[in-house]
């Protein structure tokens, strides 16, 4: 009874943040609400058991994109002239787009609550064969591959979209002494948990999303604590750390088509080397997209 009590409660904090979210009148207020959602939903998903999930919402979801939002906030120039809509009409609007879609979800999630999914036993006859021993690892670099390489193709992609929005210039007050004195014993820690995650994601939740995340993290701490150059796309490393990840994994998909059984299906005894090498290259284009993304420089052509 407990649990379904905190499970309640946490469903309606979750609706509750996501309706102040997006109804705010003032948009720094939105944002925060927008990054309390983020968190209460990655607890949601450590209550269901899935922390890949939970991981990356809160690296992801809730951290850095609230960053971006604040970024974005403190480029917008007062609006006075956005149309004035009352309250009532607002919720009114809202509630014609989100009832039908709410009852077309519950139409859609009925019948799979009635069936019990074959996959999970599938995914365990067939975990040996796959050089890692976690499921969801397992899914995203070997069985569903092509997914995650989509996701460094999306990641790329609105790296090069938010850098058609304009030379943009970083502007940095003087650091705290103890936001750099903090910043010099956090990197490090950073460093070495983005590792960690790396390594366990192949038995255990981790991998290159969560961990590229923890890389950015610590690279956004040491520029706004004045501590690292500025952040260019022109700097030809950082520019082949954003491409590296995409590039090796489709260099990967045409070796195994052309060498082996099909498009990334890794031969047998290679799978786990392929995964790791894959996994540690994308942890790095991960973490320099992010970071060009927050803490980057924009140029003029």
């Amino acid at each position: 009874m407990t649990e379904w009590l905190f499970d309640g409660v946490l469903g309606l904090l979750l609706l509750g943040l996501a309706f102040g979210a997006l109804h705010g009148r003032n948009l720094y207020a939105s944002v925060l609400l927008f990054i309390a959602f983020g968190l209460a939903l990655a607890l949601i998903w450590a209550r269901l058991g899935a922390a890949d999930l939970a991981l990356a919402e809160a690296a992801i979801g809730a951290g850095l994109t609230g960053v971006l939002l604040f970024a974005a906030l403190a480029r917008q120039p007062d609006r006075t002239d956005l149309p004035d809509i009352s309250g009532f009409r607002q919720r009114l609007a809202a509630a014609a787009v989100v009832l039908p879609l709410l009852i077309l979800l519950l139409q859609g999630l009925a019948p799979i609550s009635e069936r019990q999914s074959q996959l999970p036993a599938a995914i365990a006859r067939n975990l040996s064969e796959t050089g890692v021993s976690h499921p969801v690892t397992a899914v995203l670099l070997n069985f569903r591959a092509w997914d995650t390489l989509l996701e460094l193709a999306v990641l790329l992609l609105a790296l090069l979209g938010a850098r058609q929005l304009g030379p943009r210039r970083l502007e940095l007050d003087e650091p705290w002494p103890l936001l750099r004195a903090w910043a010099r014993v956090l990197a490090p820690l950073l460093v070495l948990a983005a590792g960690y995650v790396l390594w366990r994601g192949a038995s255990a939740p981790g991998g290159a999303f969560q961990a590229g995340a923890l890389l950015a993290a610590g690279v956004v701490l040491l520029r706004l604590s004045g501590l690292l150059p500025l952040l260019r796309w022109s700097f030809a490393p950082l520019r082949l750390l954003v491409l590296g990840g995409l590039l090796v994994f489709i260099g990967v998909a045409i070796a195994t088509a052309w060498l082996g059984s099909g498009w990334l299906t890794y031969p047998s005894g290679s799978a786990k080397l392929l995964i790791v090498l894959i996994e540690s290259v994308a942890t790095l284009s991960i973490a320099a997209s992010l970071s060009l993304l927050v803490v980057g420089e924009g140029e003029s052509a």
